[in-house]
C-alpha cells in the first residue's frame, strides 16, 4: 500500500445473524459480528488497535468500541453512505502500512427490518431537507428516484432496456439460490421482475434491494501478524475512494458513476487490471448501479453495460464474470450501508470458503484476484478494494 511499509492482510471476516432478526439490537449485532471475525482470525481482541464503525450511536466508534470491549488507539468514523466500509478499508491499510495502527477491526451492525416492522422507525426514501439538498426537496427527489433518473438516462443515452437491467435482478437471485444465508433464494425471470409493483419508474419491486437486519466484521493486520492467525491471509493490493457532488444538479453525467475514479486508483496502486478480475462484489441496491459500475471499473466499455449483463455472464454458474457472488444486495441481505459485506463475501471467495458458490477460474483452480466496490448516497461516493492471495 504505501512505498516501503508493511503489507496489509484481512485475516477475518465474519457475519452476524442475518435476514430477519427480530431479537437483537443493533448493538448486539456489532457484537457478534465481531466475535466470529476474531474467532475467525484467531487473535485475541486485546490485539486489535484500531476501530471502525460508522451509522450507530452519537459517536459511533466510541459508543461500539466502548460496547465491545476495545480501547483503540486509531479510529475511524468516516460515512459516505453504502461505499463506507472500502473507504474505511482504505483509511486501515494507510494507517497499518504506516504504523499508526497494527491490528483493525470494521464492523456494522443494523437492525433496519425489525426496527420497522415494531414500529420504531418508517422507510427511509430521502436524506432530509437541509444544505444543498433543501433544493430537490420539493420536487420529490427520494433517493429511488435519483436512482431511477440515473437509469432512464442511461437507456435513453444509450439504448439500455429494462429487460436488460431486469437480468441483473434475475442473476442476482440465481446466485443467491446457491448461498444458504441469502434471505431470498427463490428464481425469479425477467417477467416476474418487469410485472412486479412499480417503486419509481423504471424501477419495480425487484430492482430494488431488499430490507434485512444483520452485521459484518472484517480484520485487517500487518503482515507480522499473518503467522499467528489460523487463516490464510487475503492482501490488500490496492484502493481506491471518490466523492463527486451532493445534489443532482452539480452530477456532470448522469451515466458516470464515481467508482470510475476510485476504480482507476484501486487497480493502477494494485498493478492490475479489470479484465485479470475471477469475480467482483458491487453495491446494487439497484440494478442500474451494478450496470453502471460494471462500465465505470472498466469490465465493458461506456455505454455496453446492458449487453454486457445479458446471458449469464454475471453468474457464478458459468458466468464470465461472477457479479455479487453471493446474491447482492437484490437478494442476499441489505441492512443497510452494505459495503462491509462485500468485502466479506470477496475474502471469502478468494479464501475458497463459499461452498456451493465457489468461484473457480477455467482451469479449476481457486480465484486468485477480487474487487468490491461500493456505492455511497446517490453515486455521490465510490471506495474500490482490490484484493488477493498467494
Amino acid at each position: 500500500m504505501v512505498a516501503g511499509g508493511r503489507r496489509v492482510a484481512v485475516v477475518g471476516v465474519a457475519l452476524s445473524d442475518c435476514g430477519r432478526v427480530d431479537d437483537a439490537t443493533a448493538y448486539a449485532l456489532h457484537a457478534q459480528a465481531a466475535r466470529r471475525a476474531l474467532a475467525d482470525a484467531g487473535l485475541d481482541r486485546s490485539r486489535v488497535d484500531g476501530f471502525a464503525s460508522a451509522g450507530l450511536g452519537t459517536l459511533a466508534p466510541v459508543e461500539v468500541a466502548d460496547y465491545l470491549g476495545l480501547r483503540p488507539t486509531w479510529v475511524d468514523s468516516t460515512s459516505v453512505g453504502g461505499a463506507t466500509w472500502e473507504v474505511m478499508a482504505a483509511h486501515a491499510a494507510d494507517a497499518i502500512a504506516t504504523g499508526h495502527a497494527n491490528a483493525v477491526l470494521l464492523v456494522y451492525g443494523s437492525t433496519a427490518r425489525a426496527d420497522i416492522r415494531a414500529g420504531r422507525r418508517t422507510g427511509t426514501f430521502a436524506f432530509g431537507g437541509g444544505g444543498p439538498l433543501q433544493f430537490e426537496v420539493p420536487y420529490g427527489h427520494t433517493l429511488v428516484a435519483k436512482y431511477a433518473m440515473a437509469a432512464r438516462r442511461h437507456m435513453l443515452q444509450f439504448g439500455t432496456t429494462i429487460e436488460q437491467l431486469a437480468q441483473i435482478a434475475v442473476q442476482a437471485r440465481a446466485n443467491a439460490a446457491l448461498n444458504p444465508e441469502a434471505m431470498f433464494r427463490d428464481p425469479v425471470t425477467v417477467d416476474d421482475v418487469l410485472s412486479g409493483p412499480m417503486i419509481a419508474d423504471p424501477f419495480t419491486k425487484l430492482h430494488c434491494c431488499l430490507r434485512s437486519d444483520g452485521g459484518a466484521a472484517v480484520l485487517l493486520a500487518a503482515e507480522e501478524y499473518v503467522r499467528d492467525c489460523r487463516t490464510a491471509p487475503v492482501w490488500v493490493l490496492g484502493t481506491g475512494e471518490h466523492v463527486s457532488h451532493a445534489s443532482l444538479s452539480e452530477w456532470e453525467d448522469f451515466t458516470v458513476s464515481p467508482a470510475a475514479v476510485s476504480g482507476r486508483l484501486a487497480f493502477a496502486r494494485a498493478g492490475v487490471r479489470a479484465d485479470e478480475m475471477d469475480f467482483a462484489e458491487i453495491y446494487d441496491a439497484f440494478t442500474y448501479m451494478t450496470l453502471v459500475t460494471l462500465e465505470d471499473l472498466g469490465f465493458c466499455a461506456k455505454g455496453e453495460g446492458g449487453a454486457f449483463v445479458e446471458k449469464g455472464r454475471l453468474l457464478v454458474a458459468g458466468g464470465e464474470l461472477p457479479v455479487n457472488t453471493d446474491g447482492g444486495g437484490l437478494s442476499a441481505q441489505h441492512p443497510g450501508m452494505r459495503g462491509l459485506f462485500l468485502l466479506v463475501e470477496a475474502v471469502r471467495q478468494l479464501r475458497g470458503e463459499a461452498g456451493e458458490r465457489q468461484v473457480r477460474r477455467p482451469d479449476g483452480e481457486l480465484p486468485r484476484l477480487g474487487v468490491a466496490s461500493g456505492t455511497g448516497g446517490w453515486f455521490c461516493s465510490s471506495g474500490t478494494v482490490v484484493l488477493g492471495r498467494e
